[in-house]
């Protein structure tokens, strides 16, 4: 079991995606609400494209400081839409500060992070898929998701994208059987979290 997902590819910076992060169990609510937005960005490209840019959208959205975006409003619009690093889409950056205080209500009535993993009943789910083309691009429980955060205020976030997501945050296990990541992810799913 030395293989890994297709998906990866061969980039260096894919491959260490893959292998350190994707998958991982994510219990910090701000973290969560960081990758839900990049998602949205991803949303018609390729993931890597986000993955190279992402320490440019951390620049660009003051690390994702949800009280700070929150306040936003079109000049700050304006000024990302000519920002050559991100992705310079308005819909976007206009979902990026609805997001922002979509989340802050959220997670001061029952914590963003307690309002995601709900869905998987506090525990990753465990798949355990033979090929890629066996996985999903969404399920039931991300379509409730998904339409549990538009009623909450979220935008960019599809019933494909909140799948997208919650692989990407551990929520659900989908590297296949034959990664090594598979089992490692479902190990760090029964280690005991802080939450």
């Amino acid at each position: 079991m030395d293989g890994r997902c297709g998906w990866a590819g061969l980039e260096k910076v894919y491959v260490d995606y893959h292998d350190t992060e994707w998958g991982v169990p994510e219990y910090d609510a701000r973290t969560l609400w960081e990758k839900l937005i990049l998602d949205g960005f991803q949303a018609g490209l390729s993931w890597i494209t986000i993955l190279k840019k992402r320490d440019n959208f951390r620049a660009a959205f003051e690390g994702f400081d949800p009280e700070v975006i929150a306040e936003w409003g079109e000049v700050d619009v304006q000024r990302l839409l000519g920002n050559p690093g991100i992705i310079r889409h308005r819909g976007k950056i206009e979902a990026t500060i609805a997001n922002a205080r979509a989340y802050l209500e959220v997670n001061a009535t029952e914590g963003f992070d307690q309002f995601l993993w709900k869905y998987v009943d506090g525990e990753p789910l465990q798949n355990c898929f033979a090929t890629q083309a066996d996985v999903p691009p969404s399920t039931p429980m991300s379509a409730q998701a998904s339409k549990d955060l538009k009623a909450r205020g979220f935008k960019f976030c599809g019933p494909t994208i909140v799948y997208a997501f919650m692989e990407a945050t551990g929520l659900v296990n989908d590297h296949i059987l034959t990664c090594h990541r598979h089992a490692e992810c479902a190990a760090m799913a029964q280690s005991p979290k802080g939450r």
